[in-house]
């Protein structure tokens, strides 16, 4: 079937680039279809149950991917409306301003970005009172200047959490409140206030949110969008390729696979992507045609290359106290984010997770608590349990890539231990502080509940620059617009475009992206 409207723009994916460009361009006036492969994540109880969540890995996508040697993996991705942010810990932070330019690391280059941070800055200021960050400017002696502060002060640490803090800066470091999107109104205890739609409750990270407090894709862009007469969305669309004019520099028609199994063609003058940073390129990599015979974009060969997903460990130490916290998730350390006294290259920062509980725990159990704590109960553990993530950056390598076989099946191929020395000495730093901050140094347990579940190369949360963008044709897919430099009307706006990764979670960066170019897509559409 053909749909017999023609839009003026055409967005897929609704995560944390497309779901708030659609918010950006909402107000147009302009015809705009939204695609989304998924469909809206049913509210039940199950939404914040641990096991369902983490060990059965309900709301994961029932598919596999295969690295370099052929081996299936399931990928950490849901395919809902909101995209992944639906599962994210809504932990919004700023690239560095050191991120945004050429930066040696102990493996190799991070190579610079073809904007400055002050091109981004006005639009992180306005990504943060969007998503509602919660936080605080000027604590943190790593992060870049602000033109304004967030819009609402930070989610306060339970009382373990602040002796945390508090023990870190007697050490001389320089803690700081974790920046948060939640729908949080705080009483000077810092409880949640009886009309507060957060409830400060310990199902933060990781799981959706049954009262659509967290600041998700779907509840802060998405819905808003559609009560535009304008916006028309369709849920269970799987674009499966983008077809073009004989002359090859316009996208005509975004061929996707419908719920019920047929299929339809949709156009508009400008085409975004927005589908993650693995299937946006397995989208324009499916999309070959004649005169794109590597790929739809693909002209300089980077499509699907350049593959980050930053290198992650979590750790959870057990304090000789009970931690009782819930709302775990409020601080973070960068004090080594760019190097330290007795090493010359970036480590990167350390963040509390979300807590964990016993299920979650017992959920791993196979693999480390038998080797580690047998005598100790998965409840006893989990209530002395302080859970830390610690994040290096990962460098973009031309051979960590994305490539499809030939029956379209996604080959993900990545180097484990690439740059890995920078986050060995963060878990050192860490380590070595543990007896000083009230925990026992011999029950760090390195454990993989969030980001790994024991298949690393499946912790696709936070994968980014498989579309990377840049002045030079020749070695980027996008322009400084994120525009392909091969077709007239082809636009990229999820965290495909990074050229590098920083060592912070990228989804601000997605967000802030989204609304320059939405910028740039309306003063196009003018």
């Amino acid at each position: 079937m053909a749909d017999d409207q023609h839009y003026d723009v055409i967005i897929i994916g609704t995560g944390a680039g497309g779901g708030t460009l659609a918010h950006r361009l909402a107000p147009t006036g302009k015809r705009i279809l939204i695609l989304e492969r998924g469909d809206y994540l049913p509210r039940e109880r199950d939404n914040w149950d641990s096991t369902a969540v983490f060990v059965k890995g309900k709301y994961r996508a029932p598919e596999f991917w295969y690295d370099k040697h052929g081996d299936a993996f399931p990928p950490e991705v849901n395919y809902y409306v909101g995209g992944n942010t639906k599962f994210y810990g809504a932990a919004l932070f700023r690239l560095r301003p050191e991120d945004f330019g050429e930066l040696r690391h102990h493996d190799g280059l991070s190579p610079a970005w073809p904007i400055r941070y002050e091109d981004l800055e006005p639009y992180y200021t306005e990504a943060e009172q969007l998503y509602l960050v919660h936080g605080r400017h000027g604590e943190d002696p790593t992060e870049g200047p602000a033109s304004g502060q967030y819009p609402h002060p930070p989610v306060e640490h339970e009382p373990r959490i602040q002796q945390l803090s508090d023990d870190l800066e007697k050490k001389g470091l320089h803690p700081f409140h974790l920046p948060i999107g939640v729908n949080l109104t705080q009483d000077e205890n810092g409880r949640a206030t009886h009309d507060s739609v957060c409830i400060r409750c310990d199902r933060v990270d990781g799981f959706p949110c049954l009262m659509g407090a967290k600041s998700d894709a779907q509840v802060i862009c998405v819905d808003p969008a559609l009560a535009y007469d304008n916006v028309t969305m369709v849920t269970g669309a799987n674009v499966r390729r983008l077809e073009t004019d004989p002359t090859g520099r316009t996208v005509t028609s975004v061929v996707t696979e419908l719920g019920d199994g047929s299929t339809a063609a949709f156009s508009a003058d400008i085409v975004v992507v927005a589908c993650g940073a693995v299937n946006s390129a397995a989208l324009l990599l499916r999309s070959a045609n004649d005169k794109h015979p590597a790929g739809l974009a693909n002209s300089s060969d980077v499509v699907g290359r350049h593959y980050m997903r930053h290198n992650n460990l979590a750790l959870m130490a057990v304090s000789k106290e009970p931690n009782p916290t819930k709302f775990q998730k409020t601080l973070a350390l960068n004090d080594w984010y760019l190097g330290a006294d007795d090493w010359d290259f970036p480590l990167g920062g350390i963040q509390m997770l979300g807590k964990s509980d016993a299920d979650q725990i017992h959920g791993e159990a196979p693999r480390w608590a038998g080797a580690v704590a047998p005598d100790m109960p998965f409840e006893m553990l989990a209530h002395h349990a302080v859970d830390f993530w610690l994040c290096g950056e990962d460098l973009p390598l031309s051979d960590s890539r994305v490539t499809l076989d030939k029956n379209g099946d996604i080959h993900l191929a990545l180097d484990e231990k690439n740059n890995i020395a920078g986050l060995k000495r963060l878990q050192h730093k860490l380590r070595g502080m543990l007896g000083h901050l009230g925990m026992h140094e011999h029950h760090l347990l390195p454990h993989s509940i969030y980001l790994h579940k024991g298949m690393p190369i499946g912790a696709t949360a936070h994968q980014a620059g498989t579309v990377r963008f840049g002045s030079d044709p020749r070695s980027s897919a996008l322009d400084v617009d994120c525009k392909a430099h091969d077709l007239d009307n082809l636009y990229v706006v999820d965290t495909s475009f990074f050229p590098s990764i920083g060592a912070v979670n990228p989804s601000l960066t997605a967000i802030a992206n989204a609304l320059r170019v939405g910028d740039r897509l309306i003063e196009r559409m003018r």
